[in-house]
């Protein structure tokens, strides 16, 4: 039995890349508890996805090139995934031979979204990563792309580099800055 008078319709506002709200403390009364929960709530200590599945418009360059040669996307993935240990182009002949060979590469590539979001502290939503990869392949891989580029990585440049470029701006923000001589009375 689902207490129904309980829930809004429609749900509140989704808000992605939120934190989870923290896990509720107990509470006297049990109906309480039932209307501050909304729709939207993932287990405490997941972080949501900064983009949704099917937004995929907010970077066309990518959904194209995703759409006709996702083994491209997926080596992007899967080198920042892997930190740095198997390059781009190794991961994207991989996934195209399995492609290929067997038709099966959103299973391989669902492995890659499960240790992306165990990296990352991502809720799995809103379906398993299984189910999203072998029915929605093309928008789970432009999903991960947008949650890499998100969070501060260029997709373009590889792990390497993407690590030379956070050190050169940790030393930049760690040096104090630099005061001129002004104007002297």
């Amino acid at each position: 039995m689902y207490p129904t008078e309980h829930l809004q319709w429609p749900p509140a506002p989704y808000q992605y890349g939120q934190p989870a709200p923290p896990p509720f403390a107990p509470v006297a009364d049990p109906n309480q508890q039932m209307r501050n929960q909304n729709y939207y709530m993932h287990p405490a200590g997941k972080v949501l996805w900064s983009t949704g599945l099917c937004d995929c418009c907010y970077d066309i360059p990518n959904c194209i090139i995703t759409c006709f040669c996702p083994c491209i996307t997926f080596g992007q993935i899967a080198e920042i995934v892997d930190n740095g240990s198997v390059s781009c182009l190794a991961s994207g002949v991989l996934y195209s031979i399995i492609f290929w060979m067997s038709g099966l590469a959103c299973m391989y590539s669902c492995f890659y979204r499960s240790r992306m979001r165990n990296q990352y502290m991502l809720a799995e939503t809103p379906y398993p990563d299984w189910c999203l990869h072998l029915c929605c392949e093309v928008c789970a891989l432009c999903q991960e792309y947008r949650e890499l580029k998100n969070r501060g990585f260029n997709m373009y440049i590889g792990w390497h580099a993407n690590m030379e470029n956070m050190r050169n701006r940790a030393m930049q923000m760690s040096m104090p800055p630099v005061v001129e001589d002004g104007m002297k009375r």
